[in-house]
Protein backbone atom coordinates (compact mmCIF):
# COMPACT_ATOMS: atom_id res chain seq x y z
CA UNK A 1 0.00 0.00 0.00
CA UNK A 2 1.66 3.03 -0.71
CA UNK A 3 0.88 6.26 1.48
CA UNK A 4 2.03 10.22 0.11
CA UNK A 5 2.56 12.14 3.58
CA UNK A 6 2.81 15.75 2.95
CA UNK A 7 4.67 18.74 4.78
CA UNK A 8 5.61 22.39 4.53
CA UNK A 9 1.99 24.53 4.60
CA UNK A 10 1.65 27.37 6.80
CA UNK A 11 0.46 31.14 7.17
CA UNK A 12 2.36 33.33 5.30
CA UNK A 13 2.37 36.96 3.69
CA UNK A 14 2.33 38.06 0.19
CA UNK A 15 5.25 37.87 -1.18
CA UNK A 16 6.65 35.23 1.12
CA UNK A 17 7.92 31.83 0.18
CA UNK A 18 7.08 28.22 1.06
CA UNK A 19 8.62 25.02 -0.02
CA UNK A 20 5.86 22.31 0.44
CA UNK A 21 7.27 18.38 0.47
CA UNK A 22 5.52 14.99 -0.36
CA UNK A 23 7.24 11.73 0.48
CA UNK A 24 6.48 8.27 -0.57
CA UNK A 25 5.91 5.02 1.48
CA UNK A 26 5.12 1.71 0.86
CA UNK A 27 5.85 0.04 -2.75
CA UNK A 28 6.46 3.01 -4.28
CA UNK A 29 8.49 2.18 -7.10
CA UNK A 30 8.45 2.80 -11.16
CA UNK A 31 6.67 6.20 -10.14
CA UNK A 32 5.55 7.81 -13.82
CA UNK A 33 3.99 11.20 -12.51
CA UNK A 34 4.40 13.16 -9.71
CA UNK A 35 2.45 16.25 -9.14
CA UNK A 36 0.61 19.13 -6.80
CA UNK A 37 -2.65 19.96 -6.94
CA UNK A 38 -4.77 22.42 -5.20
CA UNK A 39 -7.60 23.64 -3.92
CA UNK A 40 -9.49 26.96 -2.89
CA UNK A 41 -12.69 27.26 -0.82
CA UNK A 42 -15.92 26.90 -3.60
CA UNK A 43 -13.75 26.06 -6.67
CA UNK A 44 -12.51 23.00 -8.14
CA UNK A 45 -9.20 21.23 -7.69
CA UNK A 46 -6.67 22.25 -10.14
CA UNK A 47 -3.52 21.08 -11.12
CA UNK A 48 -0.54 23.32 -10.05
CA UNK A 49 2.56 21.16 -11.42
CA UNK A 50 3.65 17.91 -12.69
CA UNK A 51 6.98 16.64 -13.36
CA UNK A 52 8.07 13.21 -14.98
CA UNK A 53 11.51 12.19 -15.73
CA UNK A 54 11.16 14.40 -19.23
CA UNK A 55 8.50 16.79 -18.60
CA UNK A 56 7.51 19.46 -16.16
CA UNK A 57 4.31 21.59 -16.62
CA UNK A 58 3.02 24.37 -14.75
CA UNK A 59 -0.50 26.24 -14.73
CA UNK A 60 -0.08 29.81 -16.09
CA UNK A 61 -1.03 31.31 -12.64
CA UNK A 62 2.48 30.00 -10.92
CA UNK A 63 4.80 30.11 -13.94
CA UNK A 64 8.14 32.12 -13.31
CA UNK A 65 7.10 31.57 -9.33
CA UNK A 66 6.67 28.25 -8.42
CA UNK A 67 9.11 25.24 -8.80
CA UNK A 68 8.51 21.42 -8.83
CA UNK A 69 11.59 19.14 -8.52
CA UNK A 70 12.13 14.88 -7.55
CA UNK A 71 14.22 13.02 -5.66
CA UNK A 72 13.79 9.38 -7.18
CA UNK A 73 15.73 7.88 -4.67
CA UNK A 74 13.56 8.57 -2.10
CA UNK A 75 11.14 9.09 -3.50
CA UNK A 76 10.01 12.61 -2.57
CA UNK A 77 8.31 15.22 -4.44
CA UNK A 78 9.16 19.11 -3.65
CA UNK A 79 7.09 22.73 -4.99
CA UNK A 80 9.09 25.72 -3.97
CA UNK A 81 6.69 28.20 -4.43
CA UNK A 82 8.16 31.91 -4.39
CA UNK A 83 6.59 35.53 -4.72
CA UNK A 84 2.99 33.97 -3.11
CA UNK A 85 -0.33 36.17 -3.69
CA UNK A 86 -3.27 35.97 -1.74
CA UNK A 87 -4.51 33.68 -4.35
CA UNK A 88 -2.57 30.98 -3.66
CA UNK A 89 -4.42 30.07 -0.81
CA UNK A 90 -5.51 26.55 -1.14
CA UNK A 91 -5.27 23.29 0.39
CA UNK A 92 -2.42 21.35 -1.58
CA UNK A 93 -2.52 17.77 -2.61
CA UNK A 94 0.63 15.50 -3.70
CA UNK A 95 -0.09 12.76 -6.35
CA UNK A 96 1.69 9.98 -7.89
CA UNK A 97 1.28 7.85 -10.85
CA UNK A 98 2.76 4.50 -9.89
CA UNK A 99 2.03 1.51 -12.58
CA UNK A 100 -1.19 3.45 -13.65
CA UNK A 101 -2.47 4.72 -10.30
CA UNK A 102 -3.19 8.01 -8.91
CA UNK A 103 -2.48 8.23 -5.06
CA UNK A 104 -2.81 11.38 -3.08
CA UNK A 105 -1.50 12.76 -0.02
CA UNK A 106 -3.97 13.83 2.39
CA UNK A 107 -3.30 17.57 1.87
CA UNK A 108 -1.86 20.51 3.71
CA UNK A 109 -2.82 24.17 3.57
CA UNK A 110 -1.19 27.11 2.31
CA UNK A 111 -2.63 30.55 3.51
CA UNK A 112 -1.74 33.85 1.93
CA UNK A 113 -2.68 36.76 4.12
CA UNK A 114 -1.78 40.56 5.42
Amino acid sequence: QVQLVESGGDLVQPGDSLRLSCAASGNSFSINMMGWYRQAPGKPRESVATITDSTTIYADSVKDRFTISRDNANPTTYLQMDGLKPEDTAVYYCTMVIAGRYYWGQGTQVTVSS
